[in-house]
């Protein structure tokens, strides 16, 4: 016998344990593509999600500098409208997804807000004498309130705007370093904070750290590889630029020279033409590959941008007397994708199988339907063929075995696909010459 069962809880029930409410909601996080504050919102929400889960509101701080600042605060701000939401949280068939929803709609409204009492509150996590909440936070440890009015170690400022004598504080940790803290309460229900509700609640708040401390790493990781590709751009430009403007120097301190005779003048006056010819083509090639930005891919015929792409390298064909033989499938849908970016993509990888190619020989390109779901265009060549060594290399940037090679044609190429939702493939043997093929999404004819 074989029993089916959904992957997860998406239906909220009230009467449901606890733990299958708290785990549930934050399953969703890692279902949806949620921001770093979406997935924090997730957590309170689990926190929060009616009374069977045992907190009324749930208060986010996060640790900045040394600074721990308030953030958001979930939660009723009165009976009337703790009602109100336990109503809506009993409508029949309502699921996980519609209860975050509802809650990021309390976070955003206009009218004041929970979050918008705690916006300004700001307490020092470095001076002595800490008060709660900056405490907990301070010595890492979990810590429960009651009796708060007669506690000596509350902020009186901060008690006179949470409103209530019990409430529980839990750190938000990551490799022992200080991330934030959630401060919970029953201020609706006046229920006694129980453990096993401590536990549940340490469980997300360790959850909750994992968030923050995960999309700090993210973001570190973001710049450095932005500061190593403007290294690697620098390096790139620099010795790419460096002889032509060298070259360039030279022959304008000779054109300088009153000495020098009319054809050593018309001679270097070429040399400098074409070296500004270079560096024009550098930076054109550089502006191509900076630029990649489809907003939305649109259909076009591949029988129109392949003759783009063909016509766009003639007379390099010609000059090697090399014979492009191309086989296109009758009926071929539309491909999707920006047919400029496409066009100079396909150019980029028949450039590079012309100069794969002897002279004499043969390009093959194909044009076909894999399936339901791809189109191909398929470009292979007679050459040499690409080491095993380097396979795995050609699509970086700033990467080729040309001796003038620039390192942005495949690159190119590659996140022109990528942007189009597409994708390549390659295959190469040395002696046999590379297969390329490009997987476009088919569009339906009109």
């Amino acid at each position: 016998m074989i029993e089916n069962h959904s992957f997860l809880v998406q239906r909220f029930q009230i009467e449901g344990p606890k733990e299958i409410q708290l785990f549930s909601i934050i399953a969703q996080s890692f279902f949806q593509p949620f921001t770093l504050m979406d997935n924090l919102l997730v957590i309170l929400t689990a926190l929060t999600a009616g009374p069977a889960v045992g907190f009324n509101r749930a208060m986010l701080f996060l640790a900045e500098g040394n600074e721990l600042k308030g953030e958001m605060w979930l939660g009723p701000r009165s009976v009337e409208e703790a009602n109100s939401i336990w109503q809506v949280l009993s409508t029949p068939g309502i699921g996980y997804a519609e209860i975050i929803e509802h809650n990021r709609s309390l976070l955003n409204r206009n009218a004041d807000t929970l979050s918008n009492q705690i916006k300004n509150l700001s307490y020092s996590l470095s001076q002595k004498n800490l008060h709660i909440p900056a405490l907990p936070a301070w010595k890492r440890e979990i810590m429960v309130v009651r009796d708060a009015l007669n506690e000596p170690l509350v902020d009186k400022n901060f008690l006179e705007i949470i409103g209530i004598e019990e409430f529980l504080c839990i750190p938000l940790l990551a490799r022992n370093e200080i991330l934030g803290e959630i401060v919970l309460d029953n201020a609706i229900t006046h229920v006694p904070i129980q453990i096993r509700d401590i536990e549940l609640a340490s469980i997300c708040a360790i959850i909750a750290g994992n968030y923050i401390y995960v999309s700090q790493l993210q973001e570190k990781m973001v710049e450095m590889q932005k500061l190593a590709a403007m290294g690697e751009m620098a390096m790139f430009v620099t010795h790419q630029m460096r002889n032509p403007l060298v070259t360039i120097g030279g022959f304008t301190d000779q054109l300088l020279d009153s000495r020098i005779d009319k054809e050593k003048r018309k001679r270097n006056l070429l040399i400098i033409k074409n070296e500004i010819k270079r560096l024009e083509k550098i930076l054109l090639r550089l502006t191509q590959f900076v630029k990649v930005e489809i907003k939305e891919p649109v259909p076009f015929e591949v029988k129109e941008i392949l003759n783009f792409a063909i016509s766009g390298s003639d007379t390099k064909i010609k000059s090697q007397r090399i014979k492009i033989k191309v086989s296109l499938e009758e009926g071929l849908p539309q491909i999707l994708g920006d047919p400029v970016y496409v066009g100079e993509a396909l150019r980029n990888v028949l450039d590079n199988a012309l100069d794969a190619t002897p002279d004499g020989g043969d390009i093959f390109i194909q044009c076909y339907r894999e399936n339901k779901e791809w189109v191909v265009i398929s470009i292979k060549d007679t050459g040499k063929g690409i080491p095993e060594s380097i396979k795995n290399k050609i699509f970086l940037s700033f990467f080729s075995t040309k001796e003038m090679g620039m390192g942005l044609g495949l690159s190119y190429v590659k996140r022109v696909m990528d942007a189009c939702g597409g994708k390549i493939e390659v295959e190469s043997e040395e002696g046999k010459g590379t297969l390329f093929r490009l997987y476009f999404k088919m569009s339906e004819r009109g």
